[in-house]
Formats: structure tokens, C-alpha cells, sequence
């Protein structure tokens, strides 16, 4: 596959049609809860680590192909909190800003304490999650799951870890389309944008693993123009992006879609937590079993 500094390894139709989890009989539906669950997981620990964006988007990026395909981890046997803890390990240790096993223990331990998935913001503090503490047995067990689960998404993967990031594009981009030398809302337009681009990473259509940076980058734009107010060309100039009229408007609706998926997972697991280890799994996939009557 091309790996150039602007190309992803895109997930092929077959990988796309089935996955690991779904052949071990985990429902689609619960499958795309744990992923978002887990992408959320990444994004919410990976803040508390004061990580940059960056390293915590490729880390994200690596914990959603870990579960894509045939040959990808399956649900049944590979817990979501260990795969998403390994991958942000994984990232952060091959970038300028590697982070401990301790650190990275010590804040899935501090989010796991909470007795939701959908945790209030407020609530999280970086001190809080650095200064908790796990006693030297269960930090000795988790420290060799998360060492065993770094070799082992490195082998799911093939040791293919390249990500490329959308971030750069876009505001190149919008400098080649002279936003922020005409527009005095320029700057609200390219927040608005990397926050589409971050949210894209949480989709459950796995926007980042089926499109080129380019075109997430160009989508993102387009869509936050409009939010914004701010009018660009009159002309096809997404075309000069490397992005056709039907990408993009799938792009755009992926992109809008997004919100009503994230308040529909919250208020799914409002009064629960998500299950992110191998045993909650099977306890729901039981639970759905002997709520549908089956025996």
C-alpha cells in the first residue's frame, strides 16, 4: 500500500464487510459502542498525559485498525481499555514525548474509578489521575498485559504504524485559499475544523481508516465555512484537493452525523458503563442473549 507522508493504508471492502468480533458472534451495534467507547477512552487519557493531539490521533487511529477485518483482534479475546492503553503507549513511545508504563496504568486506572462511561469533563484532572495510585501486585499484572498487548497489535497490524494526519493539510489548505488574509473569522474557522477532523476520529463509519487525509481535511473545511459564515470560491476548489463532489458530500454528512451517534451512545449507557474488558463483553453478550429469550 502507498505510505507517502499525505497517504494512509486504507481498510480494503473485505475488512470493511466483517470484522474479528463479528465473527466470533459480538453484535455490530455493540461492537461500534466499544470501539467509540475505546477511541473516547484514548482521547479522554491521552489529555489527562498531556500528550499532543497529534500522537493522541495516531494512537486512536491505531486502536480502531486493530479491530478492522478477519484478522483483527477480536472482542472476545482482546479486552478494549488494554487494546486502547497499549496503543496510546505504543504512539507516545515512538514520538518525542513517550510516556511511562506506570503514567499510562496510573490513568486508566484513575478513569476506570468512575462509575460511567460518559464521564463530565469537570471531573477530570491531570493531578489527580497522576498522583493515583495502584499497589505494586496489580500494577506488575497490568504493566505485563500492556507489554503483551503492544506485541500484539504490532503483529495484528504487521507492524504497518504509519498514520497520517490531516491537521497540517488543513490549514495549508486554508492559507491556499486565502482565508486568513480576507476573513476576520478565519481563525474560528479553522477551529471549527479541527474539531470536525477530531470528532471524525470517533466515527463509527471509520472515516479515517476509508478516506485520505486530503479529502478530511477538505471536508472538514467545507463544512466548517458553512457553521462559520465565511464564503469561499464559487468553483469546484475542493477538486483541487484531490477530493471529487461525492467524497466530499459523504464526507460532510459522516461529519454531521456524528452528534446525534455520540448522544444516542450516551443516553444507551447512561446508567451503565460500557464493556471494555473480555469478561464484560461475554456477561452482555449473555445478558442481550437471555433478554431476546434464547436459551
Amino acid at each position: 500500500m502507498h505510505t507517502s507522508q499525505l497517504a494512509n493504508p486504507l481498510a480494503t471492502v473485505a475488512q470493511l464487510e466483517s470484522s474479528g468480533s463479528q465473527l466470533d458472534g459480538i453484535p455490530a451495534d455493540l461492537e461500534d459502542s466499544i470501539r467509540f467507547a475505546g477511541a473516547r477512552l484514548t482521547q479522554t487519557a491521552g489529555i489527562l498525559l498531556r500528550l499532543p493531539q497529534e500522537i493522541i490521533a495516531q494512537a486512536i487511529i491505531v486502536f480502531t485498525r486493530f479491530w478492522i477485518g478477519p484478522e483483527g483482534g477480536s472482542l472476545i479475546q482482546y479486552g478494549a481499555e488494554q487494546v486502547s492503553a497499549s496503543s496510546l503507549y505504543l504512539m507516545a513511545k515512538l514520538s518525542a514525548y513517550p510516556k511511562s508504563p506506570r503514567s499510562i496504568i496510573n490513568v486508566f486506572a484513575y478513569l476506570d474509578s468512575f462509575p460511567s462511561t460518559f464521564i463530565d469533563a469537570e471531573k477530570l484532572r491531570s493531578k489527580d489521575a497522576e498522583a493515583y495510585f495502584m499497589s505494586e501486585g496489580p500494577y506488575q499484572a497490568r504493566r505485563a498485559i500492556l507489554l503483551r498487548m503492544e506485541s500484539q497489535i504490532l503483529k495484528t497490524l504487521g507492524f504497518q504504524l504509519h498514520v497520517s494526519l490531516p491537521y497540517t493539510l488543513c490549514i495549508t489548505y486554508l492559507q491556499t485559499l486565502d482565508v486568513f488574509t480576507t476573513h476576520a473569522r478565519a481563525s474560528d474557522l479553522a477551529k471549527r475544523a479541527f474539531a470536525h477532523l477530531n470528532t471524525a476520529l470517533l466515527s463509527p463509519q471509520l472515516l479515517y481508516l476509508t478516506h485520505q487525509p486530503p479529502c478530511l481535511a477538505t471536508a472538514a473545511i467545507y463544512l466548517a465555512a458553512k457553521e462559520v459564515g465565511i464564503k469561499l470560491p464559487d468553483a469546484d476548489w475542493w477538486e483541487v484537493f484531490d477530493t471529487d463532489r461525492e467524497e466530499l458530500g459523504f464526507l460532510v454528512v459522516g461529519l454531521l452525523s456524528m452528534e446525534g451517534f455520540a448522544t444516542e451512545e450516551k443516553a444507551k449507557w447512561e446508567k451503565r458503563k460500557v464493556p471494555m474488558t473480555v469478561d464484560e463483553v461475554e456477561a452482555e453478550v449473555e445478558r442481550r442473549r437471555i433478554s431476546n429469550g434464547e436459551e
